[in-house]
């Protein structure tokens, strides 16, 4: 009696397997960064800041949380041809040697240094969709020495949505797209919360290193009340966006104004051909077509990309939030030596 209940069993344990396998990823949750990889990541940017630099991101991915355990830079080179096969040696160099001294090797993304936020461009989409080739899932972070400079710890982890990759992969970023699959401006990027995890040996280490007074020269950066060129910048390049929407603005309305005068022109020929049909009817000769492939006025006019529209849209709101926030904490501050001058 046992035989005869094995196939049955092997068969449900198949059925079971294969609809493990059929079930939708799950989604990520949480980026979990070793504290040694958040300072390698610190020290690259910081070194080499104002310029912009980046580099190999390593770890596991383990369900809905990605674990960046280890990093490495990449070297600063010319862009042409030959670079981008140095660099690409470099790679590979790089994770067979960690490999040899048993390190997590495996690439779930890249990070990259900004300045005031300002990394939402072509060339990051560009770079998560060379990446999503061969990466299931995959992040990007992005750290800010300037905006770090006022005490706070900017970094971010990013993705793109799944709904803007599958519209940017058939380039359908057109407005009839757009609107059909309720896709804004703030559906481009999604930003994944970000844990940062140590062993216990270096909790241990760093309780001892810890200095016996309370407050600390972090502390100390947040009272600064010289937050002018900060904001200066900011509204720099703020005002520099604004040019930039302008610009996208004015491709459209040119767009528009083509489309218009485009459409009024096959409505006159159209007419016309009518006229004529009806002429050529009454005289017993067969009508002509009332659409001519070969006339340029048929010629469909190209939609311009949305996404440049969009991306600079977000850059917007990220330098209005910046300035929100910088400016609400300086208000904080003054109030604070407003009620000091008074005691």
């Amino acid at each position: 009696m046992a035989n005869p209940a094995a196939p049955g069993g092997a068969r449900s344990f198949l059925q079971a397997v294969s609809k493990v396998t059929e079930e939708a990823p799950t989604p990520l949750r949480v980026v979990q960064m070793e504290g040694l990889a958040v300072l390698k990541i610190i020290k690259h940017c910081e070194e080499f800041a104002p310029a912009l630099v980046t580099g190999q991101l390593l770890g596991l991915d383990v369900g809905s949380v990605l674990e960046v355990t280890n990093c490495f830079p990449f070297p600063i080179r010319e862009e042409d041809d030959e670079a981008d096969a140095d660099g690409a040696n470099y790679q590979l160099e790089m994770m067979r040697c960690l490999r040899e001294v048993n390190v997590d090797n495996n690439t779930i993304g890249w990070y990259q240094s900004c300045l005031l936020g300002s990394f939402q461009t072509v060339e990051l989409i560009e770079t998560f969709m060379n990446y999503q080739e061969s990466i299931r899932r995959c992040v990007c972070i992005v750290y800010d020495p300037s905006r770090s400079s006022q005490g706070v710890l900017a970094l971010k982890a990013l993705k793109l949505t799944d709904s803007f990759m599958d519209l940017y992969r058939n380039n359908g970023l057109t407005g009839e797209k757009l609107r059909e699959k309720k896709l804004s401006w703030v559906d481009i990027f999604e930003e994944i919360p970000i844990k940062v995890s140590n062993s216990a040996l270096v909790s241990a280490f760093m309780k001892e290193l810890e200095p016996e007074s309370p407050v600390t020269q972090c502390d100390f950066d947040r009272l600064k009340l010289s937050t002018a060129p900060f904001m200066e910048r900011n509204l720099e390049f703020l005002i520099g966006c604004m040019d930039d929407l302008s610009s996208e603005q004015n491709k459209f309305q040119y767009y528009y104004r083509n489309l218009s005068r485009q459409q009024s022109q096959q409505q006159a020929w159209l007419q016309k051909r009518r006229q004529e049909n009806m002429a050529r009817k009454a005289a017993g000769e067969e009508p002509l077509p009332e659409e001519d492939p070969s006339n340029p006025i048929f010629k469909p006019i190209p939609e311009p990309s949305r996404l440049e529209g969009y991306l600079v849209t977000n850059q917007i709101s990220s330098y209005c939030n910046h300035i929100n926030g910088v400016a609400g904490q300086n208000f904080n501050r003054l109030y604070l030596m407003k009620a000091l001058h008074e005691d």
